[in-house]
């Protein structure tokens, strides 16, 4: 049986490297699991030391960015501090959304209760804020990008939870870890249910791309990570069924805002 590879090389340098990991992949060291298998560990045979200038949620696959020296970790944190990264993020949610566009400003208490999740909390969270656009209805699920436009914990499952819409497969704030079928989506299925492996079974969040100013040349850059080999299924099947697709979306408004 093939294992997935913990992660595939976007891009690298004397200064950074950005990598595309797996599901179930830490950035960097957690308090929680100390034990658990960690994005940095498993590249620092092939980097060396590197340096972790921002985190995404283990279970969320796609984009991470980490430097290669003091000055370029300095550089790119502040960046991210001062809010300067632009970040993109792909998710598959249950249900159909009526708007085109939202925006959610709601502050946010990560640990803010027994289950150590993130909560709404207008009086003792921090400032958040998320854009997310409705990219295309397929069957039961539809396609949602999302900009966090700060850096909170599980950011983009709280608000989107606060809009009534959760991420397929997120069973820490929806309860829901029904997989993706095609038995349950194709009209005309012939195979064994019994033996039928999930098209997607994992937390649906990928960081498609993220924005830049690279620490050494200045130059503005963007980095897209493909799917993984599971969401990339799912797509695929979803746009044959339904005829929406969420690169051809993508596309579409790169043009225009070109």
């Amino acid at each position: 049986m093939k294992t997935t590879p913990d992660f595939t090389v976007i891009y690298q340098d004397d200064s950074i490297v950005v990598l595309n990991k797996r599901s179930g992949l830490l950035v960097a060291a957690d308090r929680y699991d100390e034990s658990a298998p960690r994005l940095d560990v498993a590249a620092t045979a092939e980097f060396g030391r590197m340096f972790a200038v921002h985190r995404i949620d283990k279970d969320t696959s796609g984009c991470v960015i980490y430097a290669r020296t003091v000055e370029a970790h300095r550089f790119l944190s502040m960046q991210f501090e001062n809010r300067e990264v632009e970040k993109t993020y792909h998710c598959l949610v249950h249900g159909s959304p009526l708007w085109s566009e939202q925006r959610v400003d709601a502050r946010l208490l990560p640990d803010g209760d027994a289950r150590h999740r993130t909560i709404i909390d207008r009086r003792n969270g921090k400032t958040a804020a998320t854009e997310f656009r409705n990219m295309g209805k397929v069957g039961p699920y539809s396609w949602i990008e999302a900009k966090p436009l700060t850096g909170r914990t599980h950011q983009i499952r709280v608000h989107l939870a606060s809009l009534g819409f959760s991420i397929v497969c997120d069973a820490l704030y929806s309860g829901n870890q029904h997989p993706v079928r095609l038995s349950e989506l194709k009209k005309k299925w012939n195979g064994d249910e019994s033996e039928e492996r999930p098209l997607l079974s994992r937390l649906a969040l990928h960081a498609r791309s993220l924005s830049v100013t690279h620490p050494t040349t200045r130059e503005r850059m963007t980095f897209t990570a493909p799917y993984s080999k599971d969401m990339e299924a799912t797509r695929k099947q979803l746009a044959a069924l339904f005829g929406v697709d969420p690169f051809a979306f993508e596309a579409m408004n790169h043009s225009i805002n070109r």
